[in-house]
């Protein structure tokens, strides 16, 4: 049986996903935490990378004011990553979560994302891993770190925040 805390983080994380396709940046904004890691690690031979601090990462934002002036580029549409944004779909699954002894909450998920730009589809898949805190945001969850293992990280295109 599920509990409740489970089905409302279950929630959240599909919640967040929908939010990035629909381009409701404001809104998946608020889901972050104001100290939110946000971050991609890079593969070293058959491992990802441990540390953003001193390795490699695709990606990495250690707050949300990070993940805020990404969001700022994205409106612009001023890089070549956000040029014509692609269409996305995000599936998530396999989600389930551990109670930590502080009251937030772990939670891990498989997800895949297919993309359309330019007359040309992208999938990317992997996993993620959360660390939720308790919030007074309508989710009662706010996502304090969000670890993104790219699984396919031959990538044919630019990789930004709304792929993965």
């Amino acid at each position: 049986m599920v509990d409740a805390q489970t089905t409302e983080i279950t929630r959240l994380v599909i919640h967040e996903s929908k939010l990035v396709d629909e381009r409701r940046w404001d809104e998946w904004l608020s889901l972050m935490s104001p100290d939110v890691e946000y971050w991609v690690p890079a593969w070293e031979k058959d491992q990802p990378t441990m540390d953003p601090s001193t390795e490699l990462s695709l990606i990495h934002y250690d707050s949300r004011q990070g993940l805020e002036d990404r969001v700022f580029r994205l409106r612009l549409e001023r890089s070549i990553a956000s040029e014509s944004l692609p269409r996305t779909c995000h599936y998530v699954t396999n989600i389930s979560c551990t109670p930590l002894p502080d009251g937030a909450c772990r939670c891990e998920a498989n997800w895949q994302v297919h993309s359309w730009r330019n007359g040309e589809t992208t999938t990317f898949w992997g996993r993620y891993d959360y660390i939720l805190i308790r919030s007074d945001n309508a989710h009662g969850w706010q996502i304090q770190k969000k670890k993104i293992l790219l699984m396919n990280d031959i990538i044919p295109t630019v990789l930004d925040i709304y792929l993965l």
